[in-house]
């Protein structure tokens, strides 16, 4: 089975750090969601993509472990890694890490699932998603 990755650089800006000079933990969700978009212009499972074909994909878990303080004007960047799963889920991994020495700042998870447009909850995957796990051969 493939492995499915992409990466965004990002700087660290001064809104996103507290008194202490250490990023806000709720500056996380935003990396993530960066990097979705990433992998999704990458890949082609953007959230148009998703809403062109009749969907929404809300998160439905996230989770965060902090492993090391990030800090103003540091360059790290973040891996997304997508995690194959027969369900109707797009279940992705992060791992965010300083360009500077390799080392690893914060991990974490996140899982999508699809609703149509009447906001009821999808249990079979949608046959756009379907066809795309078929092409980058992720069944």
């Amino acid at each position: 089975m493939k492995r499915l990755t992409a990466e965004k650089d990002f700087e660290v800006r001064f809104s996103e750090v507290d008194s202490m000079n250490i990023v806000w933990h709720g500056s996380y969700p935003l990396y993530f969601e960066d990097a979705r978009e990433a992998f999704g212009a990458k890949y082609g499972l953007g959230y148009m993509t998703i809403f062109s074909n009749g969907y929404f994909a809300p998160l439905v878990e996230l989770s965060f472990k902090y492993k090391k303080p990030l800090v103003y004007e540091s360059k790290p960047a973040v891996r997304i890694t997508y995690v194959p799963t027969e369900s109707a889920k797009i279940v992705f991994d992060y791992e965010i890490f300083d360009r500077a020495d390799g080392s690893v700042v914060a991990t974490g998870r996140s899982v999508q699932v699809f609703m149509d447009s009447e906001y009821q909850l999808v249990w079979d995957n949608p046959e756009f998603y379907r066809e795309w796990k078929k092409k980058w051969e992720v069944l």
